[in-house]
């Protein structure tokens, strides 16, 4: 009877570590109902009504002249539920390919869009546009100093006093890493930390001379409480695992990043500390492809436990963005196979203690 309550016990957990569970959620628009077939690396913020307002970009495919960044805001209708709007077109840059949108609000209640335009990657200038009026508005695009990035995929994170820590990469030809850009001054001046990449271990070393790309990119910053903060960011293939690095002065200096026990196939992360210390990562549960796409959470920002599912047929599901919003719920939108973005809304309650 004994081994019968032990068995029963060790399924129970390895039902909830290993959950399938796909939470509820939509496409913010219909798979073919836009003008531009495909869509990727979408971001998301919380306005202060309780709105919702999400941005991806778009085009006929990646790095295309015509891609455009695009946006939704999901909105009360009365007392009924909720919904999306239909998407509008937010940035678009002359000739060129629009690239990793990002939203978020300083501390003076601006509501800022930073993008990236070029043909590749390795290319990228940088651009910027406000709003004082949560989206209603936009002022016309600045283009950013060369070397400076902004916020590369992931959120920045905003801490009390204002300033921003906010993560950036630069991905080369045979080597990638990632960096931080820190301003004290709501965006006017940034100061530039890094590079930051893991220590190679003995068989990553033994391929140092091949083409393979090796680093990290994309950091997703968080605070783990009083002036430590913590990235994690998404690595190559010879690396397969999210890496993190620490600091314990409010991101001016950092410690080297290590591996976590977490895979990556090289895709995007995103992260959020929860109110309670808890840190929860959305990211793919695999060495290879970009499905499933999962959530862990952490007690102690190092040790993960998956806890759910959000997509397991095959197919790309990939570059998630999350936040936690005013009422402790985490919502997440994410590249849905390349045709829509989808949103998922997670509520506090299902998120394990």
């Amino acid at each position: 009877m004994r081994s019968l309550r032990i068995v029963s016990a060790i399924l129970l957990m390895l039902s909830i570590r290993y959950s399938t569970a796909k939470p509820s959620g939509e496409l913010i628009f219909p798979v073919g109902s836009t003008s531009f077939p495909s869509s990727h690396a979408s971001t998301i913020v919380e306005l202060k009504n309780g709105d919702l307002m999400a941005a991806w970009f778009g085009g006929s495919s990646e790095g295309q002249p015509d891609v455009a960044i695009w946006t939704a805001r999901y909105t009360a209708r009365g007392h009924a539920a909720r919904e999306w709007s239909a998407p509008k077109e937010l940035a678009r840059e002359p000739k060129i390919a629009c690239w990793n949108p990002v939203l978020f609000h300083t501390r003076d209640g601006r509501l800022w869009l930073y993008y990236k335009f070029g043909p590749t990657p390795s290319d990228w200038t940088a651009a910027r546009k406000f709003s004082t009026d949560e989206g209603a508005t936009w002022s016309q695009a600045e283009h950013l100093p060369a070397g400076l990035i902004g916020p590369v995929r992931a959120k920045p994170l905003v801490l009390a006093d204002g300033t921003i820590v906010s993560g950036s990469s630069v991905e080369a030809y045979h080597a990638w890493a990632a960096w931080i850009e820190r301003s004290t001054d709501a965006g006017k001046t940034w100061s530039k930390i890094g590079p930051f990449v893991p220590a190679r271990s003995e068989t990553n070393k033994a391929i140092e001379n091949n083409d393979e790309r090796y680093g990290i990119i994309q950091p997703s910053v968080v605070s783990l409480g009083a002036h430590h903060l913590r990235f994690y960011a998404r690595s190559t293939e010879q690396i397969a695992r999210i890496c993190a690095a620490d600091s314990f002065d409010d991101g001016r200096t950092w410690k080297a990043p290590h591996p976590l026990d977490v895979p990556n196939p090289n895709s995007g992360i995103d992260a959020v500390a929860l109110r309670d210390g808890r840190v929860v990562l959305v990211y793919n549960n695999t060495p290879h492809g970009r499905s499933p796409l999962n959530l862990a959470v952490s007690k102690d920002g190092e040790h993960f436990q998956m806890f759910a599912t959000l997509e397991s047929e095959p197919g790309e599901y990939s570059y998630p963005a999350m936040i936690q919003t005013t009422d402790g719920s985490l919502e997440i939108t994410y590249t849905w196979d390349r045709k829509s973005i989808r949103h998922v809304h997670i509520p506090r309650a299902d998120i394990p203690k």
